[in-house]
């Protein structure tokens, strides 16, 4: 689905109809100088965003990302930004 974008300007003279194309399922993207900064989109698309999913299936997957004595690795990391 291609995601409609609208300048600010534009998003505020055409609200009713966004509003209209949102409640069928139609997101926008709202820009300010060419650069996105919001988005109007359908309450169901926002309501799944809006889940936190559970953390459980993330237990130990940075099981040695620090190596195998995490403590130093820290304190070396933190001791080069004091030189």
């Amino acid at each position: 689905m291609k995601v409609a974008r609208k300048g600010s300007e534009e998003a505020r003279n055409e609200l009713p109809t966004l509003l209209e194309d949102a409640e069928g399922g139609r997101p926008t993207i709202i820009t300010r100088r060419g650069r996105a900064v919001a988005a109007l989109v359908p309450m169901a698309q926002l309501r799944t965003m809006d889940r936190q999913e559970s953390l459980v299936s993330l237990k130990g997957s940075g099981r040695g990302l620090w190596g195998k004595n995490s403590a130093s690795t820290l304190k070396r990391l933190r001791d080069e930004w004091k030189r």
